[in-house]
């Protein structure tokens, strides 16, 4: 982990990229006695260049004076926070001519409304076992489950960002196949309880994926960043499905590490604090509450100096942050419901692993290979299934041997590496294949390819 740490870092501090450069102006002529010590002539130049790396333009000269009058406060602001012991820093980024008002007002739906949340129970499933032992860290990154951050521009559709990168996660988990998937489908197509640009909620968005059978690419149905109507033939290209959603157990951030320790998970938090619009870079231990007004996906976590943290993925694009992502502190003492509420309604989509299909007719558990047990004129009439992944199916139809002890010796009933070896392990018994399911093939496809 520190590894990373500091390769952020160093992209942070030294990257060439136009965001980061923006990201590095509050600290230019930095000056620890004074920092307000910046020259008019500084801070317009500074300004100036700030526009044009964010595309930035004004209507007018009172506009652009306006905008600049809220560039610099929030440049003082960077810098009086900078010259302290703080475990983050804080810079300019595009939304340095935003008051904290229209901050909040413009990338922030409204605070989740209690009578369209649910009520959840629970699910035992990440729930921690006395005397178990989780995973120091993990970065769902390096393990190419996490799809580039993505930007969801001025459009209140973090929910769907949020949901979307959860669900990209498991099924890259249980297929092997990172696929990026739509937002904008959700926002034009998931409105029973979710407003698109106006807010929404990442359990709905779960529901509605399950309900429509699946959800389309997002090269497909693209994002806009607005309102749209549903387009049905998109919203009927199912390209990716998930069986069902569960929540963690709730205000417990041990259980939200397990199940981080097996796939992203969608939360809730407080994003409207003047620190948190103007982060940069650090495990974030800003001044926040949990009145939750931002949806975002957690993708790993870890620990930098004794400072625990999560590893949150955003949804405002590269510039924000380090390159879209913030490190949150974990384990804050003296609450359960977490950083910014970061632990207060964790929720996540579920896939089953994908059955091995045998032929038209059987089927075999997960991580399997189909062996035949009766075979009549060439052709397998009975399937039976061997508890291992690529395996050797043995000339007696009853036992089969793993794919590093290849070699099947039916009389002592053992497997072998090779002839010359007279090592080797016990074979495993066969059992019957089930019938093939309808959903087995519309819901997750074929997995493998039988074996002999």
């Amino acid at each position: 982990m520190a590894s990373r740490a500091m390769v952020l870092l160093l992209v942070c501090l030294v990257s060439a990229s136009a965001c980061i450069a923006a990201l590095d102006m509050s600290i230019m002529s930095y000056n620890e006695e004074n920092p307000n010590g910046r020259t008019d002539l500084e801070v317009t130049q500074m300004f100036e260049d700030w526009m044009a790396i964010h595309g930035k333009s004004y209507s007018d000269v009172t506009e652009k004076e306006k905008r600049f009058k809220i560039f610099k406060d929030n440049l003082l602001y960077i810098d009086r926070h900078n010259v302290g012991d703080h475990s983050y820093e804080l810079g300019l980024n595009q939304f340095s001519d935003l008051t904290n008002d229209e901050y909040r007002s413009i990338y922030l739906h409204p605070k989740v409304e209690e009578n369209k949340l649910r009520s959840p129970s629970p699910s035992q499933r990440y729930e921690v076992q006395e005397g178990e032992e989780l995973p120091e860290w993990i970065d769902w990154r390096d393990l190419g489950v996490v799809a580039e951050v993505k930007d969801q521009g001025q459009c209140g559709s973090c929910w769907a960002f949020s949901a979307i990168a959860a669900v990209e996660g498991v099924n890259k988990i249980v297929t092997d196949e990172l696929i990026t998937l739509s937002e904008q489908e959700l926002v034009d197509c998931d409105t029973t309880y979710s407003q698109g640009c106006n807010g929404g909620y990442t359990d709905y968005a779960f529901e509605f994926i399950i309900n429509n059978g699946g959800i389309d690419t997002d090269n497909d149905y693209c994002y806009k960043g607005v309102n749209g109507v549903c387009d049905v033939a998109k919203k009927n290209t199912r390209v990716v499905t998930i069986d069902g959603y569960e929540y963690a157990p709730l205000y417990n951030e041990e259980a939200l590490k397990k199940a981080v320790a097996h796939q992203p998970v969608s939360v809730y938090i407080e994003g409207s604090g003047r620190d948190f619009q103007n982060y940069k870079y650090g495990v974030f231990t800003g001044s926040c509450g949990t009145n939750t007004d931002h949806a975002v996906v957690i993708v790993g976590y870890g620990s930098e100096n004794g400072l625990d943290y999560w590893i949150v993925r955003n949804s405002w694009g590269k510039c924000w942050g380090e390159g879209g992502y913030i490190r949150m502190q974990r384990n804050v003492p003296g609450t359960t419901a977490g950083m910014c509420g970061i632990a207060t309604y964790p929720c996540y989509p579920t896939k089953e692993p994908m059955p091995t299909i045998c032929d038209d007719y059987s089927r075999c558990p997960p991580s399997s290979t189909c062996c035949c047990m009766v075979e009549a004129e060439g052709k397998c009439t009975q399937w039976g299934c061997c508890p291992l992944e690529s395996a050797t199916c043995c000339e007696d139809h009853r036992t089969c041997c793993p794919h590093d002890y290849p070699v099947c010796n039916v009389a002592q009933h053992a497997c072998y590496k090779n002839n010359n070896i007279p090592f080797g392990v016990k074979a495993h018994e066969r059992t019957p294949a089930k019938p093939l399911e309808a959903c087995d093939v519309a819901q997750h496809g074929s997995s493998s390819i039988a074996s002999a």
